[in-house]
C-alpha cells in the first residue's frame, strides 16, 4: 500500500537502491545503525523523505476532491456519514457505514458501487441500536471480513454508558445476526476502559485468527491491543501492553487505533492504523508484524502517511479528523475510504504493482 522511506545523507544511493527494489518486489528492513531504513510493502511510485512527509500527504492521492457520501434528510443520516468499511461482492463494492441523527443515535447505512467511487445508498439502516449494550448510543465504526460465504462485522456498542467492541454475522450484508460482545468494557491485561475497532485478520497463522483492537490505558490513552481466536467469537488476549503503544511527542501520541481489516503479505502482516496527537488530529500510519508472530513489530511510521488537508476534512462534527477504516482493490490501484471530521466519507488511492498478498477468504 506505501512504500515508507528513511533517508540520511545518502538519499542518492538509497533512491537508487529503492528503484531496484521495487522492480523486484522484495522488502528491506532496517539495519541495526539505521544508516538506510526502508520497507517496501505494496509500492506506490513515489520516493518520500521525512521532509515531504511533514509537508504534505503526498503517499495517498485523494480520488476525489469532494465528500463520496455526506449527510442527508432530517432523519437516521441527518447529522452525519463517515467510518465506512467496504467489501468486494459479486462484482460491486458494497458499504457499510456508520450514519448519526441529530440526536447522536449511531446506525449503520448500506451503499453499493460498481466503480468503488460512486455510491447508491438504501432508504433505510441495515442495522439500528436494538440490544441493550447499543441503545440510545448505537452501533458504530464497522469493520468487515469474509471468511468462506459468511461476512463478519465488528463494531462498537454504544449505550451512553459504555463502548464495546461487538461482533455479528450474515450471509448477504445486509441481514445481520448479533453475536453480542467480544471484548468487554473495563476487562484485560492493560486495559482500563472501553474497547472498539476490531481489525480481524482472516487469514490464521498458528492455526488461529488474530485481532487488533483499541483499548484505553491506565494514563487514559487509547492504545492497540491483540488477541486470537479459533473461532471468531472467543477470543484470549496475547499481550500484557499494549502491541502497538502511543509515542509521545509524535502524530500518535494520544491514539493508536487499528484502521481496516489487516492483509498478510510475504514481507509480514500490514496493518493501516489511526492515530491522534495530544490535539486529538488524526492522521494515518503503517504497522508492520512478523507475519509468523503478528505481536511482533518490524516496522512502523515515523510520520503520518495522511492527514486531514481539505476544508471538509477539518471542519464537521469533530475537527481535523482523517479515520481510514476500509480498503479495497479497482483497476490495479487499492481504494483506501475514511471519515472525514466525522461527518462525511471520503476516498484515496494507492497505486501498486502485484504485490505478494495471500488471500484471506
Amino acid at each position: 500500500m506505501t512504500a515508507i522511506l528513511r533517508l540520511d545523507r545518502r538519499e542518492a544511493k538509497v533512491t537508487r537502491l529503492l528503484q531496484s527494489v521495487v522492480d523486484r518486489n522484495m522488502a528491506l528492513v532496517a539495519n541495526s545503525q539505521g544508516i538506510i531504513s526502508f520497507l517496501l510493502v505494496m509500492v506506490i511510485c513515489v520516493v518520500v523523505t521525512p521532509a515531504q512527509q511533514k509537508k504534505s500527504s503526498v503517499l495517498w492521492e485523494r480520488a476525489s476532491a469532494t465528500p463520496i457520501l455526506a449527510p442527508q434528510g432530517n432523519t437516521w443520516e441527518s447529522a452525519g456519514t463517515f467510518n465506512p468499511a467496504v467489501i468486494e461482492k459479486n462484482g460491486k463494492f458494497v458499504m457499510l457505514y456508520r450514519a448519526q441523527d441529530a440526536n447522536g443515535t449511531s446506525r449503520l447505512g448500506y451503499a453499493e458501487s460498481q466503480d468503488g467511487i460512486r455510491f447508491v445508498r438504501k432508504a433505510d439502516p441495515v442495522l439500528s441500536p436494538e440490544a441493550d449494550y447499543e441503545k440510545d448510543g448505537g452501533v458504530e465504526d464497522p469493520r468487515l471480513v469474509q471468511v468462506g460465504a459468511t461476512y463478519f462485522l465488528t463494531y462498537t456498542g454504544y449505550n451512553k454508558k459504555d463502548a464495546q467492541l461487538c461482533l455479528a454475522k450474515s450471509d448477504d450484508l445486509v441481514h445481520w445476526q448479533r453475536l453480542g460482545v467480544i471484548l468487554p468494557a473495563y476487562q484485560g491485561n492493560w486495559n482500563k476502559g472501553w474497547t472498539k475497532s476490531g481489525a480481524i485478520l482472516t487469514k490464521k497463522i498458528r492455526g488461529e485468527y488474530w485481532m487488533y483492537w483499541l483499548g484505553t490505558a491506565g494514563d487514559k490513552t487509547d492504545q492497540m491491543g491483540l488477541s486470537r481466536s479459533k473461532d471468531l467469537i472467543h477470543w484470549t488476549e496475547v499481550t500484557e501492553t499494549p502491541v502497538l503503544p502511543r509515542r509521545p511527542r509524535k502524530f500518535d501520541s494520544r491514539v493508536v487505533e487499528p484502521g481496516p481489516p489487516p492483509i498478510l503479505t510475504d514481507d509480514g502482516v500490514l496493518l493501516i492504523y489511526n492515530g491522534a496527537d495530544d490535539n486529538l488530529v488524526y492522521r494515518t500510519g503503517i504497522a508492520v508484524f512478523d507475519r509468523n508472530d503478528p505481536a511482533k513489530l518490524i516496522y512502523r511510521s515515523e510520520s503520518p502517511i495522511f492527514a486531514p488537508e481539505l476544508e471538509w476534512e477539518r471542519v464537521g462534527q469533530v475537527p481535523k479528523v482523517v479515520f481510514v477504516e476500509g480498503i479495497a482493490r479497482y483497476n490495479g490501484r487499492w481504494l483506501l475510504y475514511y471519515g472525514a471530521a466525522d461527518k462525511y466519507i471520503g476516498v484515496a488511492t494507492a497505486k501498486t504493482t502485484q504485490p505478494h498478498v495471500q488471500n484471506s477468504k
